[in-house]
């Protein structure tokens, strides 16, 4: 009884860790979303600010990262 119990807790909790995915998903959109519409206003600057918007996905996306890693953590340990 206590096995399954504890079970479904591990399976619940790392389903609520799995939530940070979905901000980092909303961030990347942003990110990527700030950029065009930096390039559409000023051209020029593409190359400029290419780089600053990989940098910013990276970081996003390690956010994701961590979070699915803490679900796995709670599912798996």
């Amino acid at each position: 009884m206590n096995n399954s119990i504890l079970t479904g807790l591990k399976s619940v909790g790392s389903g609520i860790a799995t939530v940070g995915v979905a901000g980092a998903g909303i961030g990347i959109g942003l990110v990527f979303a700030a950029y065009i519409i930096a390039v559409g206003k000023n051209p020029e600057m593409e190359s400029s600010l290419f780089p600053y918007t990989i940098l910013g996905f990276a970081l996003a996306e390690a956010i994701a990262l961590f979070s699915l890693m803490m679900a796995f953590l709670i599912l798996f340990a």
